[in-house]
């Protein structure tokens, strides 16, 4: 059954329980209220039959049609009737009212079966010593009026529980549509294609109706579609960035390979014949054999900065990052005497930081190299370090043309080039920049990017992690 319909029989069964208990409570007290009424009658009646009989020893006014009067005389467990008497066939019943009353102090009013008469509500009173009058009343108004007023309440209550389930039901589907609504969005959804690239939920529920905690449920049912739909386009993203990288990465490696197989068939067919050929082709193997090996190097050590179940390969010691600094800065002017480098520490000792020296001297040289190789000779080149609260800040600049706006947000990304027509020789596998981002973060910082013609600068911040000034 739908939620309506057993909310409307629910209530159409807590109704009959409520009906039932009325009706019964209601009748319950009509009887008694009938009986009490017809009680007083006989009360009031017998004041004058009492005084009627001790006058003329019997009674002899006539009571009501169908009621009985009769005056007994008692003597012990002796029990005689006074003639004439007005009673029925069967003076059972009065006789033994009789008999009791002459044993009681007060009135007796008891309800009896007569034979051939039915029940009736017995009264008995003393009119003298010795001599007792018994009054007998039909009790059959009080039961048809009785059952007349079960039959009224059955059909009323029958009627008002009809009306009450179906117009219930009515209003309860009608209170319970927004949820109906609801239900049919979720139908919707589970035939949309969720396997799609771009799969997006163009279903939201709607409405206004419903009430306070349906609001609360179509609020919560619409915010949970926006966080599956941004959960799928995250899963699309990354689909496409795995496809990307994948794509990427077979290129990368495809350039070298060529190669090598290129360099191993000379060297099958010429070197024998000359010498200086074969060692000229073996330099070449072993130079594309190195260059392959460093591709293949940064991708596992990105595999492993991007597992989380896998400890970050670092090897932290207390290192000077000041002495680190000089050391890349020397490395950079050996390298590339066409870029003047500055170095400016506005720390004002040596800062000692817990961190890994190889990897950071590798994020230092890779940030060097990158504006040495994006920039024309003669562009000057500076390293910035600096210590604020709670953070140790690197900057690496450049006076290049700049980073335009639209490849400044993939500049990270792997194997993302700006100057796509540069050769891997000199531009590298785009694969340095993503290698220091993630070095950067394993040691807990961030590294950061602003650019425009004439001032390109790589921010690195590294937090103190025991930071000390010597």
């Amino acid at each position: 059954m739908r939620l309506g319909t057993r909310l409307a029989l629910g209530l159409g069964v807590l109704s009959l329980a409520v009906f039932a208990v009325v009706g019964t409570a209601l009748t319950a007290y009509m009887r008694d209220y009938l009986e009490q009424q017809l009680g007083d009658q006989l009360k009031l009646i017998q004041t004058v039959q009492a005084k009627d009989a001790a006058a003329h020893g019997t009674v002899r006014r006539k009571p009501y049609y169908g009621w009985y009067t009769a005056v007994y005389d008692v003597s012990g467990d002796s029990v005689a009737l006074r003639r004439p008497a007005d009673v029925p066939d069967d003076t059972r019943p009065l006789s033994e009212l009789a008999r009791a009353m002459a044993r009681s102090d007060t009135e007796l009013m008891r309800t009896a079966r007569i034979d051939g008469e039915g029940t009736y509500r017995l009264r008995g009173c003393e009119v003298e010593p010795g001599v007792v009058l018994v009054s007998a009343a039909p009790v059959e108004d009080v039961e048809k009026t009785v059952e007349r007023l079960v039959t009224v309440q059955v059909v009323v209550f029958a009627l008002a529980l009809t009306a009450l389930v179906v117009f219930g039901r009515r209003m309860l589907r009608r209170g319970l549509k927004p949820l109906s609504d609801m239900a049919h969005t979720a139908h919707g959804i589970t035939s949309h294609d969720l396997t799609e690239a771009a799969a997006r939920l163009p279903l939201r529920a709607d409405g206004r109706d419903g009430g306070r905690e349906v609001a609360e449920l179509r609020s919560a049912f619409n915010t949970m579609l926006e966080h599956i739909d941004d959960s799928l386009a995250v899963r699309a993203e990354a689909e496409l960035r795995l496809r990307r990288f994948v794509a990427d990465a077979s290129h990368e490696l495809r350039t070298p390979l060529m190669s090598v197989r290129g360099y191993a068939d000379l060297f099958q067919y010429a070197a024998a014949n000359e010498p200086a050929e074969r060692e000229k082709h073996l330099a070449r193997l072993r130079a594309e054999a190195a260059r392959m090996g460093i591709l293949l190097d940064d991708l596992l050590l990105l595999a492993r900065l991007d597992a989380e179940e896998v400890e970050a390969p670092l090897r932290t010691a207390d290192t000077d990052l000041t002495e680190l600094v000089q050391q890349a800065a020397d490395a950079f002017r050996a390298g590339r005497p066409t870029h003047p480098l500055t170095v400016t520490a506005r720390a004002t000792g040596p800062l000692v930081l817990r961190l890994d020296p190889q990897r950071i001297r590798q994020v230092l040289d890779n940030l060097l190299a990158n504006a040495a190789v994006h920039t024309p000779p003669g562009t000057p080149v500076s390293v910035e370090l600096d210590a604020t609260a709670g953070t140790v800040l690197v900057r690496v600049a450049d006076a290049g043309p700049g980073i335009p706006a639209d490849h400044r947000d993939r500049v990270f990304d792997r194997f993302y080039r700006v100057d796509k027509a540069r050769t891997r020789d000199r531009g590298g596998s785009g694969l340095g920049l993503a290698v220091a981002r993630s070095l950067v973060r394993a040691h807990g910082g961030d590294i950061g990017l602003t650019s425009r013609p004439g001032a390109t600068v790589f921010t690195v911040r590294l937090p103190y992690r025991g930071l000390t000034e010597v």
